[in-house]
């Protein structure tokens, strides 16, 4: 190679090199300022073995998860039962949390983005009260434009630290269950009468129907059936199947009012192996009834007696959907006369 080959080659070297050092420099200068923070943890000190209570804070309600020995129990529905692997999941997402941007928060843009008191706080505690960790919830974030954002599932949320009052940060997870609404948290599983025996149902009004079968195989026959009423097996049955298959949608709060359980419809099932429940059927709000309910005799499973004891002391709300082949009146549960040709 000869030696103005070499020089040529030197000289390109150096030109490349300092270009690459220029663009390194120019780089470098674009870097925000807070660009350490990125994919740091947000709650970093926070261990799922020290907390013991979860409060969530919105602008209107309140709710406290309390832990109590290996369940989770909700404070403000007079300690019923959370739904434990919920409560799990929630504390995974947060320990995991991790910033994906994080810009400077004015004032404006706290009100803007909801990390002011529009916002929901949520507030890890420690046995003794002290806070272990805490963040605020603030406005969904979208990566494209949504029709709906009220109902679109959002790619991150915007988030605050209340030690950072200056800095917003963003999470790539949606953090959903960071809500204090109580049906957000219980443990669905509601009381269920199994293998019916008998069934009446009765209205406010006076009117009602009963009807009753010998056995699990047995054919269901209508109490007090007229000349020429013939009652439809296959609504007879699933009158009485709906009723193994309630759940709940939420559990009342203590000082609700109007439940309508004063003025109830009536609910009263025996079942085959001996058991008798009394259900009142209240007001429907929305799209669940008000449900209270006592029972008699010991079911076979003890788990399920201990929830049926727990279920009785609370006013529950039970979908509609769960209760309308229950709550069909007499006429309905009656074969159609055959249309004359």
């Amino acid at each position: 190679m000869s030696s103005r080959v070499v020089a040529i080659l030197v000289v390109l070297l150096v030109i490349l090199g300092g270009a690459a050092l220029l663009y390194r420099h120019e780089e470098g200068g674009r870097r925000p300022d807070n660009a350490a923070s990125l994919g740091r943890t947000l709650l970093k000190d926070l261990k799922a073995s020290d907390i013991a209570a979860i409060r969530i804070v919105e602008p209107k309600a309140t709710l406290t998860l309390q832990r109590k020995g290996e369940r989770w129990v909700i404070a403000e529905r007079g300690d019923f039962p959370a739904d434990t692997g919920r409560v799990r999941e929630f504390v995974l997402k947060a320990i995991g949390l991790k910033i994906g941007q994080s810009e400077p928060l004015g004032e404006k843009d706290r009100a803007r983005l909801n990390l002011d008191a529009s916002g929901t706080r949520v507030e890890f505690k420690a046995a003794d009260g002290k806070d272990l960790g805490v963040f605020t919830v603030g406005r969904k974030y979208f990566k494209r434009e949504v029709e709906n954002p009220a109902k679109a599932i959002p790619d991150g949320r915007f988030v605050a630290l209340p030690g950072e009052a200056g800095t917003a940060y963003l999470v790539g997870d949606a953090l959903g269950q960071a809500a204090a609404s109580s049906a957000e948290w219980i443990d669905r599983t509601a009381f269920q009468v199994e293998k019916v025996k008998t069934l009446e149902v009765r209205y406010p009004a006076g009117d009602g129907w009963r009807i009753e079968r010998s056995g699990d195989n047995a054919d269901w026959k209508l109490t007090g059936a007229k000349p020429g009423e013939k009652l439809d097996i296959s609504r007879a049955n699933a009158a009485s199947y709906s009723l193994q298959l309630l759940e709940l949608a939420d559990v009342a709060a203590k000082d609700v009012a109007e439940t309508g359980l004063d003025k109830p419809v009536l609910v009263d099932a025996t079942t085959l192996e001996g058991l008798s429940y009394a259900i009142k059927i209240g007001k429907l709000v929305g799209e669940n009834y008000y449900v209270s309910f006592t029972s008699s005799g010991t079911p076979k499973a003890e788990d399920k007696a201990a929830r049926e004891k727990l279920l009785a002391q609370h006013v529950l709300l039970i979908p509609k959907s769960k209760l309308e082949d229950t709550l069909k009146p007499r006429a309905e549960l009656l074969e159609k006369p055959s249309q004359k040709k």
